[in-house]
């Protein structure tokens, strides 16, 4: 049974407006579906991300992974990856592993499944595409100022404020 509801808009374009920098993927291609390891079911693993032409300012970056689609009223946040160093421009298929060893003092926040790491795609059988979207956030200060328990609402509330750029791409999945 497909849940029959509207496409919600790009969230991003709901908020405050943020210059853009480029992200490019091995493993995902904009727009299109993404391969079986970045399922939940199948492979279940973070992609490669590599970001270039952040904002001079830089001091930290934030690597998030949220389903605008999901069937409740806050989407689902598949990664949330906070305090990246700013000289840190990829990270390696498998960096959203629970329990990799991250780069600096970069951590990662539970994504709504409960662990600390990367969820892939697990969209209800029958539901209509969902849509994910990595997004870099360039951020102004070392720290993002949450720690590991924060709520990805949090992290997104204080990367509202702090945010020098963001730069986007997004895959979609059907089950």
């Amino acid at each position: 049974m497909t849940l029959d509801r509207p496409v919600s808009p790009n969230p991003y374009d709901l908020l405050p407006a943020a210059p853009s920098f480029t992200v490019t993927s091995t493993d995902v291609t904009d727009g299109q579906p993404l391969g079986d390891d970045q399922v939940a079911a199948a492979g279940n693993t973070s992609p490669q991300l590599s970001w270039s032409g952040a904002p001079e300012g830089t001091k930290s970056f934030t690597v998030t992974c949220f389903d605008p689609d999901a069937p409740t009223p806050s989407g689902f946040w598949h990664w949330v990856l906070v305090d990246l160093p700013a000289d840190v421009t990829s990270l390696d298929a498998g960096a959203g592993a629970e329990g990799a060893t991250l780069p600096g003092n970069a951590f990662m926040c539970r994504n709504d499944g409960g662990p600390q790491a990367f969820m892939g795609a697990a969209p209800p059988e029958g539901d209509q595409v969902h849509r994910y979207y990595f997004v870099v956030h360039a951020v102004r200060e070392e720290s993002l100022g949450v720690d590991s328990d924060a709520s990805a609402a949090v992290v997104s509330f204080n990367l509202a404020f702090k945010t020098a750029g963001r730069a986007i791409i997004h895959g979609t999945y059907q089950h």
